[in-house]
């Protein structure tokens, strides 16, 4: 791993987190990246989304809310989105990201960050366990509720 460094999106590093690619069954447990890039516009006091450079190159990408007043609790203090370029990860980058925003997180004054995801072979639960998420419930739709107490 390099110097990793988490900075703000913007003009510049958007068109690079909408290009990177993903390893072979990924992109069905992905919503286009301008979902997530949509939340900024709609809660720009509550979004935080950042990307994870690499020294000049822009390798993965990070997006939660945090919203302490949101009504249903697994909202408040969310991760929405995390992407790292099918040629980067496996070697840090997205545990980077989670730390960062777990730091974030704790700066808000949250206790606790969810994430919410899809089951599924080939898909982000065996990911999400390995850098501290713990299932804690389930959406009406059937997609795991998991969280990391700060």
């Amino acid at each position: 791993m390099g110097d990793l460094r988490l900075v703000e999106l913007s003009a510049t590093t958007i068109v690079a987190v909408n290009n990177f690619s993903l390893k072979p069954g990924q992109e069905e447990f992905l919503s286009p990246v301008s979902y997530g890039i949509a939340a900024t516009v709609v809660n720009p006091q509550t979004s935080w989304q950042r990307v994870v450079v690499d020294g000049d190159e822009v390798v993965g990408f990070v997006s939660a809310n945090f919203d302490p007043d949101f009504p249903q609790e697994h909202f408040r203090s969310v991760l929405w989105r995390i992407n790292v370029d099918a040629d980067e990860q496996g070697r840090g980058v997205g545990r980077f990201a989670v730390d960062g925003l777990l730091d974030e997180a704790r700066s808000r004054g949250m206790d606790h960050v969810n994430v919410i995801y899809e089951a599924g072979s080939g898909g982000p639960e065996k990911f999400f366990e390995r850098v501290g998420f713990t299932p804690v419930g389930e959406t009406e739709y059937g997609e795991v509720i998991a969280e990391i107490r700060l």
